[in-house]
């Protein structure tokens, strides 16, 4: 047993041995690049040189798999550069395993390359070992010269700049690989122009990359207004590249320059009291004008203790303008002595020897102007240059409202003499020699020139110097209210929509203030009918309504207001109530439909016809007119009297009625009528129906015009309107006493005629003084003569002798008919 175990003891140590050889021969084989363990691929790492001048392919390395050694297994590469971009850079050899670059390669570009290598069967192409991944570095070359950023770099400098670091940086960077000698780089300046103030580069913290300009002394921008700095930005890679940038620095303008005057003294004079402009002074300022280092600043040091002058700078000429802004009284002419001097808004930068000068400052430019204030004559002053009076309104004519007090140091009070300059509404007048201000018109509080309650009044006192001096003072009467405004309607006519509403607003006013105004108490006026048509509500208030307390026919409605205001003051106003329909949410009465006529061919040659007849019997009683002689018939006015033509409208008889004057009403009115009146007439239908409308109310069906607030319309309606009319029932009364029984039935159809023209007019044109009755029955004084109508057999017979004493009237009328009987020689 013991020797069997010995001999596979030694087996195996053979076995290890051979084993072993084996492993060391393929070692030395195999390049150091791939290691196994426990038969699985390892990943290393391959380095390329960037940009290999080549020739192409170039062996790369050499890979090996130990499980085939065989020509069984073939070798295949994938990945970066192999079937991924860039396609075509590597490539393998199946059989060997040689791995080949085929172009330069640019490492700022592809810097590391990844690419897995297999083993497969050369007949299954079966995978027979796991994958191989490794790496391809690309070793950096100093291929790349540092960049600048900007190039060239613009930079403005101020002129009174501070010597030490300037606003202008440099940035530049270099593509190899970072943190390496062929990124690292050194900027320096290279040249300049011009020389003076030396410029250098200055580190920033915490940057490698990013410097600044640096300079030492001062710029001068009389001397150069541009600097051009060459810089040079250089690596450390072997072997080193460089390139260079130019900043260019552009130097602006500033106070080196102290301004000026251009005159160490000037003169001017003013009038005391006058406030202007008094002198305009001049500078000379070398830097750029219309910058802060030329602009100029000016004060006034001495001779200004009580602020009477004012200096400021015109930004257009850059002058010092002086002007007085606090006027001063003087007893005599004075000179006074100002010293004023002169700045820049910028401060002034010095330097000296090519060094700023700190510290000290240098004294402004100074000039001296010499005022000369001439004493004048001073107006006179009021002690108060406003005054407050107050007063009721309508007081008496003849309060004197303000006695002024007043004082002149230059004048006489005595000589000076007053004047009204603001009176708009002419309300007062002044003494011209005391300026006791007196009311000649009753004030008015309510009047448009009242404003707030108060009324101004602005008089002049004005002395008897060279030039005269004026003084003003302003009056401001306070008006205390009364009551002496009635409350108003605000409009007096209205519209109630029948269809929608039944009652409309009354709005009233007064131009009084409290307590003279609201609130109103409201009453109905007229009489008790009304009442039981139409009712306000509330009774009290700013304003009421008017509500219809029955359906009410369309129509215009008249009705009588009473309005008191707080304190009992009352009017009476008439309110206008156009009752309609209304169409849309306006209160707008529905319109009829407008009437057209349209004229056919027989109508318009009917029309053309009738024209022609008539120019032609125009033109007949021209020519017969022609052929007839009218002579002029002399008279004899002598003792003719008052010669009167009397127009007469009637055709028919003298009445036996005449008119009763004294009628006091309607009731009257109907008793005299019914005991003078002839039984015939009083069976008339104008009769009766007179006497249905002598209440003075009427019912008429008619077309009536209305007012309609937005327009005027027409419609078919029954007019119920409270007129009173016993003025045209009156006057048609009168008429028809004063005709006799043969023209009744005449007398009715111009009666009724009448009256429907008046009843087309509107309500509220019934007052218009062309449609009020006239008085035709009075002709002037009476005739000697007696009236034709008591003629008659039963009271002179056959006694004409009366006849030969007429009167001058009769007289001329006979001799005009006598003459008028002998030219046509006819005898009687």
């Amino acid at each position: 047993m013991m020797k069997i175990t010995f001999f596979l003891i030694l087996l195996a140590v053979v076995d290890v041995v051979s084993s072993s050889k084996n492993d060391i021969s393929n070692r030395e084989k195999r390049d150091a690049v791939l290691i196994r363990s426990k038969r699985r691929w390892v990943l290393s790492t391959i380095d390329v040189e960037e940009n290999m001048p080549g020739p192409y392919p170039a062996i790369v390395t050499t890979l090996y798999n130990d499980k085939k050694e065989d020509t069984t297994v073939k070798f295949r590469i994938k990945g970066q550069g192999v079937t991924e971009k860039p396609f075509g850079l590597f490539s393998i050899d199946e059989n060997k395993g040689t791995v080949y670059v085929h172009r330069p390669i640019d490492r700022e570009e592809y810097p590391l390359f990844h690419v897995d290598f297999d083993v497969l069967d050369r007949k299954t192409d079966a995978t027979v070992d796991k994958t191989l991944s490794f790496n391809v570095e690309i070793k950096d070359k100093n291929d790349n010269s540092p960049v600048f950023n900007t190039n060239p770099i613009s930079v403005k400098v101020p002129e009174n700049t501070p010597e030490g670091v300037l606003q202008a940086t440099l940035q530049a960077h270099d593509n190899d690989q970072k943190d390496t000698l062929n990124s690292q780089f050194i900027m320096t300046v290279v040249s300049q122009d011009p020389a003076s103030p030396n410029i250098t580069i200055r580190d920033m913290h915490r940057t490698s990359t990013v410097k600044q300009l640096a300079f030492t002394g001062c710029f001068d921008y009389d001397k150069a207004k541009q600097y051009k700095v060459l810089v040079e930005a250089k690596d450390q890679g072997t072997p080193p590249m460089s390139s260079t940038a130019t900043a260019i620095l552009d130097i602006t303008d500033s106070n080196t320059h102290p301004p000026e005057f251009s005159s160490a003294t000037y003169n001017t004079e003013v009038m005391e009291m006058e406030l202007k402009e008094i002198l305009r002074i001049g500078i000379k300022d070398m830097d750029t004008p219309n910058t802060p280092g030329s602009r100029a600043v000016f004060s006034i040091k001495k001779g200004n203790e009580e602020n009477n002058y004012k200096i400021e700078t015109d930004p257009k000429t850059n002058e010092g303008v002086l002007s007085v802004v606090k006027g001063k009284n003087f007893l005599k002419t004075e000179i006074i002595e100002l010293e004023i001097e002169v700045e820049n808004e910028e401060p002034l930068f010095q330097c000296v020897n090519g060094k700023p000068v700190t510290g000290t400052k240098p004294k402004p430019n100074t000039a001296k102007v010499a005022v000369k204030v001439i004493d004048s004559n001073d107006p006179p002053v009021f002690k108060n240059p406003t005054e407050k009076v107050y007063r009721n309104e309508n007081g008496s004519i003849g309060d004197v409202l303000f006695v002024p007090e007043i004082k002149d140091e230059d004048s006489d009070i005595s000589k000076l003499r007053y004047k009204i300059v603001q009176d708009p509404a002419q309300w007062v007048s002044v003494d011209q020699k005391t300026g006791k201000i007196t009311t000649v018109e009753t004030m008015d509080r309510e009047s448009p020139f009242v404003k707030n309650g108060i009324y101004t009044v602005e008089v002049h006192a004005i002395d008897d110097g060279q030039p005269p001096g004026t003084g003003t003072c302003t009056v401001l009467v306070h008006l205390g209210d009364l009551n002496d405004n009635a409350p108003q309607l605000i409009s007096k006519n209205t519209v109630m929509c029948g269809n929608k509403v039944d009652r409309v607003d009354v709005s009233p006013s007064d131009l009084d203030d409290a307590p003279y105004a609201n609130p109103f108490t409201f009453f109905l006026g007229g009489e008790e009918e009304l009442k039981s048509l139409w009712k306000l509500d509330p009774t009290t208030g700013t304003n009421t309504s008017l509500i219809s307390l029955t359906s009410l026919p369309y129509g215009n409605y008249t009705i009588p207001l009473k309005i008191q205001d707080q304190q009992g003051l009352q009017a009476e106003h008439v309110l206008h109530v156009v009752v309609c329909d209304c169409i849309g949410r306006t209160n707008t009465c529905r319109d009829r439909l407008p009437h057209s006529i349209r004229l056919g061919p027989a109508a318009i040659g009917l029309l053309f016809a009738g024209l022609l007849l008539m120019a032609f019997l125009l033109l007949c009683f021209h020519c017969d007119c022609k052929s007839k002689n009218f002579h002029h018939i002399p008279l004899n006015l002598q003792e003719e009297g008052i010669q009167t033509l009397a127009k007469y409208n009637e055709e028919g008889g003298g009445s036996i009625y005449k008119p009763n004057k004294g009628f006091a009403s309607n009731a009257s009115w109907k008793e005299n009528f019914f005991s003078s009146a002839p039984p015939e007439y009083l069976l008339t239908d104008v009769y009766r129906n007179d006497l249905r409308s002598s209440s003075g109310y009427g019912v008429q069906n008619n077309w009536q015009e209305m007012y309609s607030g937005g327009g005027v319309m027409n419609m078919q309606h029954h007019n119920m309107s409270m007129v009173r009319r016993d003025k045209e029932s009156f006057r048609n009364e009168s008429r028809r006493m004063s005709r006799t029984h043969s023209i009744a039935r005449t007398e009715r159809n111009l009666a009724e005629h009448i009256d429907r023209k008046i009843s087309g007019i509107l309500e509220e044109q019934r007052d218009f003084p062309a449609y009020c009755p006239y008085q035709y029955d009075y002709e002037g004084g009476g005739s000697d003569c007696h009236s034709l109508d008591q003629l008659t057999i039963s009271n002179h017979g056959d006694n004409l002798d009366f006849l030969h004493n007429i009167g001058p009237k009769f007289n001329t009328l006979g001799g005009i008919c006598q003459q008028s009987v002998e030219s046509r020689n006819i005898r009687l």
